[in-house]
């Protein structure tokens, strides 16, 4: 309002103060919020008993000093939207405009004098509005006491309810946060995080410096640094535990002079277990297997801090019985969507609720770590000796976690269409289905295959198999058979990017068998386990929409999993 009392244009005003309203584009809209906000100031200045600033607020400097003629006073009344007004502020405001008929020409002449002075009376009518009613951001404040109502809307559809929230979720999601809100895109997006760093003092809020960067932009040092170490609900390489739960005078630890390992607490023991993990496998990064153990180990350790207030070396048969009661009603402050980035400020321990089978993993894998402790004189006994393990029920049913023949053929004839579609997205998911159907690796495993993993088959046999080496469990390697039309499509893939064709070369060591080949990516990059997962989760509930029920069912219940199943008790191999 100060922009327009000085004359700046609407359109320049808005782009600098009201941006995140929309564009300049729709002028009405324009015209129709400056109107609102000056029948606002009107209003809050007649709450006050202050009529005269009323009206000086309703007034536009820029027609003072440029009628043609004098208008009656019930034409300047419509003019200036005063008809509300006593016929006394009707008439005063008129003599400010028009002090008289016959000085016209006067008014004319000093018309710019005149406005000069409206001006300072409205830039001073606007301070004293200001004094009084506006009132700085807060943190707790709703997003629709400050954001544009359409914007609001889709905000709160999706739980952001406060500028608290807002800013947490940007911090959470990075660059992209933007990502699982309907209907609000990057444009808009940016905006928003616009108004946030103008409004960051008052808010006492800070935007993280990554959210300004593209995830792909960050690396681990940046990432790390999103989220400080502390003492609470937090992942397992930035939790810290008090030293009097740290599990250094635990009840049940072993003699430090008979220990075998180099821990001095309980978390440094869970990490040479999960590096004895790694070290079996011999590789770089993490498996799924491991990522596994480490978060059932990370989730004990977390609820024998934060919830038992004992150390982990301290716990008992009684507190693993409590522990399995708690992961089977988890409270939603210790559950988050699937797949959240461990850096992300949203990243917690549990999804919710774990079923039957789940908890029984849980309770197999947190058993293998105190046998490892025991083992290693870490600790003097288990708590699971006394244990027993929730029944298996899926072992009883696991012959019927996968297809049907009708339900293959169904997928089958899916997969030959998207192999066929001109997208590398595509071609890459019905390649990593055929991957595992034909060769019955598991999702890491697959993952981690490579070009230089591939041999060619013999001399005397050009047509026979390829075979794969695979690494499994406690470093064991394995030769795996590859049908010859699996690597012709991944010679096709790596032609389409330019490179040469020959899976073989020794260039293409290190290119992933599921990468993604894209020529506008440059060279090709691996494809995430739980990329993978999600993709096959995403394609089954899609082939699920032209199924009839039962087996609709079933295809939205399914995962790549099943695909690997099918394929010991196939009797073909897919076309």
């Amino acid at each position: 309002m100060r922009a327009l009392a000085q004359g700046l244009n609407e359109r320049a005003s808005w782009d600098r103060y009201l941006r995140l309203e929309g564009e300049h584009a729709d002028v009405r809209s324009v015209r129709r919020t400056i109107a609102w906000i000056r029948d606002e100031f009107a209003a809050a200045a007649r709450r006050e008993q202050k009529p005269g600033t009323a009206r000086l607020i309703l007034l536009d400097p820029e027609r003072i000093g440029q009628e043609a003629s004098v208008p009656s006073l019930e034409e300047f009344a419509a003019q200036r939207g005063l008809e509300d007004f006593s016929e006394a502020e009707q008439l005063e405001a008129f003599e400010l405009e028009f002090p008289s008929a016959t000085t016209l020409g006067r008014r004319r002449r000093s018309g710019e004098s005149r406005r000069a002075r409206v001006i300072a009376r409205q830039l001073e009518a606007i301070q004293w509005l200001q004094d009084l009613t506006a009132h700085q951001p807060a943190p707790e404040d709703g997003v629709s006491a400050w954001l544009n109502p359409a914007l609001a809307v889709r905000l709160e559809a999706t739980g952001l309810f406060t500028l608290r929230d807002v800013v947490e979720r940007v911090n959470a999601k990075g660059a992209r946060w933007w990502r699982d809100t309907p209907a609000i895109g990057a444009v808009k997006a940016a905006r928003i995080v616009d108004w946030l760093l103008h409004n960051g003092p008052s808010l006492g809020l800070t935007l993280a410096p990554h959210v300004g960067v593209p995830r792909r932009e960050l690396g681990p040092a940046a990432l790390a640094a999103v989220r400080p170490p502390e003492t609470g609900i937090a992942p397992f390489e930035k939790l810290i535990v008090p030293p009097h739960l740290d599990g250094s005078a635990g009840r049940f630890r072993a003699p430090v002079t008979a220990c075998l390992l180099n821990a001095k607490n309980d978390h440094s023991a869970i990490d040479e277990w999960l590096n004895a993990r790694a070290n079996a496998t011999g590789k770089r990064v993490m498996t799924s297997t491991q990522r596994s153990y480490r978060k059932e180990a990370e989730r004990l350790l977390l609820w024998s801090v934060l919830v038992r207030k004992m150390p982990l070396s301290s716990l008992a048969a009684d507190d693993i019985d409590a522990f399995a009661r708690f992961l089977q009603d988890p409270p939603a402050t210790w559950c988050g969507p699937r797949h959240q980035q461990r850096w992300s400020l949203q990243w917690r321990p549990l999804e919710g609720a774990l079923s039957q089978a789940a908890l029984r993993q849980a309770m197999v894998i947190l058993r293998s770590l105190f046998v490892f402790l025991v083992a290693n004189r870490y600790l003097v006994q288990s708590p699971f000796t006394t244990v027993a393990l929730p029944p298996d029920h899926q072992r009883a049913r696991g012959r019927t976690r996968c297809f049907t023949g009708d339900q293959w053929r169904h997928l089958d004839a899916l997969l030959v269409a998207r192999a066929t579609t001109a997208t590398a997205t595509g071609r890459r998911l019905a390649r990593s289905l055929r991957w595992i159907y034909e060769t019955g690796l598991g999702m890491s495993e697959i993952v981690d295959a490579t070009c230089g993993d591939l041999r060619p088959p013999a001399q005397h046999e050009p047509d026979g198999h390829w075979t794969l080496e695979v690494k499994g469990r406690g470093g064991r390697s394995r030769a795996v058979p590859v049908p010859r039309p699996l690597v012709d499509e991944l010679a096709s893939e790596l032609a389409r990017c330019g490179l040469p064709p020959q899976v073989d070369a020794v260039a293409h060591r290190e290119i992933p068998v599921l990468g993604r080949f894209d020529p506008a990516a440059g060279r090709p990059r691996p494809w995430s386990t739980s990329g993978l997962y999600q993709a096959v989760k995403n394609f089954l509930a899609q082939a699920a929409v032209s199924m009839k029920s039962e087996d609709a069912a079933q295809l939205h219940a399914a995962s790549a999993q099943w695909v690997r199943r099918t394929h010991r008790l196939r009797d073909g191999p897919l076309r």
